[in-house]
């Protein structure tokens, strides 16, 4: 019987559905809600802002994350945030029918983000508690790979029937259906992994306010105290610089009329550019880059994770430039940028997982950590409409090459620690 069990919640399993679940609402709030909103007829700086205004809450994960130390089992949380983000897009689906339907959807879109950002703690909780630090390494390529078949679902299959569906039927129904479907896939998800998902144990057994209050000072003065936390810190704000300068604005650019300096393509278009060779591309590179940084090791594979992840963006800068109309030609340059995107984001993954969560509350400093990573990706992203619309695509675009220069700097000079005895490691101290 234990031997079944252990084969039913093997890691291929959950994780590939895991982190498909986990990266379908965050693509659907912070990219599938922009091509929503262009259709319908919103300013780009208007939908950049409230766009990243209502992602704060993935960098809000500390308020949440030492609670799930304490309470139920984190398979408990996955189950309950994903049936209730699929009820959230169900009511945003009903919203773009209502008069002020765009104070209404961003609501919904608000909901489901501090829904999504419970349910990333706690899957991250259950992939830390459950997995050693080599099947970490190895499967954190499969992790990023079907996080992304999230943007497989949501920005390339599903934009694409919206946009053959906004000819048909008009974009109000188009979207209120793409909506709907986004929300029967989460409570599906949340069937599925009643069955094959390991509870991911229970880190504490808190029974008063008093020793949860402690328990709580607890996480963050221990957080805080880590060796190098400050240059990790800073590491995890300054690496996503300047891809929060360019994730809001790449969408809109593709969607913009040509004469206004972007690429004039419809939604029916940008579903097919996303649907299939990009997420394919990053799915490639995040499997490779798993094996990559697993047998190099983090300290001496980060600098060329940095590399993948920031010098691709230039190729929004040629579009920008050269305005190509061959789609292959766009395509085939997206798909670049993809692949590099997805080799150098494990690189951000890893970091989080073996220099700063390892410790007494994993599941709550990895928590830490990824709120301080949005931080740093939610600023300049709230700014970037306004920044595009006063450069214009071609000089934004320009402007975010140089905005990676932060990020090359923070990855060759952060220092690491060795996580068993939170002791800087021999490679550090030579750093």
């Amino acid at each position: 019987m234990a031997m079944f069990e252990s084969k039913l919640r093997h890691p291929a399993l959950w994780v590939p559905t895991l982190y498909t679940a986990e990266g379908l609402p965050f693509v659907v709030v912070n990219v599938v809600s922009v091509l929503m909103y262009k259709s319908l007829g919103l300013a780009d700086a208007q939908i950049a802002f409230f766009t990243s205004l209502v992602t704060i809450p993935w960098a809000l994960k500390p308020l949440w994350g030492p609670l799930m130390e304490m309470f139920k089992t984190k398979k408990h949380f996955v189950l309950a945030t994903q049936f209730l983000g699929g009820v959230t897009f169900g009511l945003l689906a009903l919203s773009l029918h209502l008069p002020d339907f765009f104070t209404w959807t961003i609501v919904l879109f608000g909901i489901a983000a501090i829904n999504s950002a419970i349910h990333d703690t706690a899957a991250d909780g259950v992939y830390i508690n459950v997995l050693t630090d080599k099947q970490q390494a190895q499967y954190v390529g499969w992790q990023g790979a079907f996080y992304n078949v999230g943007k497989v679902l949501s920005q390339g299959a599903f934009v694409y029937l919206a946009g053959s569906l906004e000819k048909s039927i008009g974009v109000v129904a188009a979207w209120t259906i793409v909506m709907g479907l986004f929300g029967a896939i989460l409570i599906l998800m949340s069937i599925y992994h009643w069955y094959f998902l390991p509870t991911g144990g229970r880190s504490t057994q808190v029974k008063t306010i008093k020793e949860t209050a402690t328990t709580f000072w607890d996480v963050v003065l221990t957080f805080f105290r880590k060796k190098y936390i400050a240059w990790g810190i800073l590491f995890l704000i300054l690496y996503r610089f300047a891809e929060g300068q360019a994730i809001k604005i790449v969408p809109l650019f593709l969607r913009a009329a040509r004469d206004h300096g972007g690429l004039g393509l419809s939604t029916q278009d940008v579903g097919i550019l996303y649907g299939f060779f990009p997420p394919l591309a990053f799915i490639l590179g995040s499997v490779l880059s798993g094996y990559f940084a697993a047998r190099l090791g983090l300290r001496k594979s980060l600098i060329v994770l940095c590399a993948f992840f920031n010098i691709p963006f230039a190729v929004y800068a040629l579009l920008a430039i050269a305005q190509p109309t061959d789609f292959i030609t766009i395509t085939a340059l997206v798909v670049f940028e993809y692949f590099g995107y997805g080799f150098g984001f494990v690189g951000l993954i890893l970091f989080m997982m073996q220099q700063i969560a390892p410790g007494k509350y994993k599941m709550a400093h990895y928590a830490f950590a990824t709120s301080l990573m949005q931080l740093g990706f939610l600023i300049p992203s709230m700014i970037s409409g306004f920044v595009s619309d006063v450069l214009g695509y071609r000089d934004f675009f320009i402007w975010v090459m140089i905005a990676t220069i932060p990020s090359f700097l923070i990855a060759w000079f952060v220092p690491f620690r060795d996580t068993g005895t939170d002791e800087p490691s021999q490679s550090a101290a030579q750093a």
